[in-house]
């Protein structure tokens, strides 16, 4: 077995699921891919993780896509219009970041792209994931998919797309990411973030403290998504990432909190991926028929 675990290799479909805004987490997943010789021709993304799966399956070196997080400042995404928040559910409508997004992206739409790209997003009229592909939905732009996919509850205003109204994949089940995305068994590795309570304050003094009561509750409540009970029939190809007490809504990241967070990443993969692999590859292996 340590053999198999020094030289993994071999193909899988990784799903890059929540995060919030510590996506740098998820770079550094990618990074280890890499180094550890995975090979994937497609990408599943949900939530925060649909921003670096669309921003790689454009084309974008790593070291493009860590500098984009390095350079970005994530805060100007955040608004505090209560207005929208009473008529649309989000105190931001969005358009900025799926503008940056668009332009990021160079405005491509799914069937433009290079690799094979998933983007999960949730209706909340019916409580069923939407999923955004190039069979699917070839001629939509990537960016605003990404954007309906990464709408944390609150913070981002629900968005209608046809018959569906679209929120943060991140509320799914678990089983409807759990499947054979390339249709023909290949290991699917789904990357989690888990962190702990943020212990940073946040003030609700003043004469309007509601804006900070709202963020309060998306912390909690996001905090509380991450740290989700992972079903046993899903942990074998489940990889955990613990974040720490970073907050999936925390909008001031400092160039060293997005080192660590890509640090974390890397090594929790290069750690646990080798062993889901292979234990997936051992199963996969008794159920072929043995050959005369």
């Amino acid at each position: 077995m340590s053999d198999s675990l020094d030289t993994v290799g071999g193909t899988m479909v990784p799903i890059f699921a929540g995060g919030g805004t510590r996506l740098p987490a998820h770079i550094g997943i990618l990074a280890a891919l890499r180094d550890m010789n995975i090979d994937f021709d497609r990408i599943v993304g949900v939530s925060g993780g649909s921003i670096i799966s669309a921003l790689y399956a454009s084309g974008k070196s790593l070291e493009q896509i860590k500098q984009i997080a390095l350079d970005t400042d994530f805060e100007q995404f955040k608004g505090f219009s209560l207005i929208s928040l009473i008529r649309n559910g989000g105190l931001c409508s969005g358009d900025k970041f799926e503008a940056w997004l668009d332009k990021q992206l160079g405005g491509v739409c799914f069937k433009d792209l290079p690799m094979d790209l998933h983007v999960v997003a949730t209706d909340v009229r019916n409580g069923v994931p939407v999923v955004f592909d190039r069979t699917l939905t070839p001629n939509e732009k990537v960016s605003r998919a990404v954007r309906f996919s990464m709408s944390i509850p609150l913070i981002f205003a629900f968005k209608p797309y046809d018959k569906h109204l679209m929120v943060d994949g991140s509320i799914l089940s678990e089983d409807a990411l759990h499947r054979d995305w390339a249709d023909d068994g290949t290991p699917v590795v789904c990357f989690r973030l888990r962190g702990d309570a943020d212990e940073k304050p946040l003030e609700t003094d003043g004469m309007f403290p509601v804006v900070n009561y709202v963020l309060l509750l998306i912390r909690t409540f996001m905090t509380t998504i991450s740290r989700e009970y992972v079903n046993d029939k899903f942990w074998h190809r489940t990889v955990v990432v613990n974040t720490g007490n970073t907050s999936p809504v925390d909008f001031r990241l400092s160039d060293q909190d997005k080192e660590r967070l890509f640090q974390v990443g890397y090594d929790t993969a290069k750690t646990v991926v080798p062993a889901k692999v292979f234990n997936q590859r051992a199963a996969a292996s008794k159920t072929q028929p043995v050959q005369a």
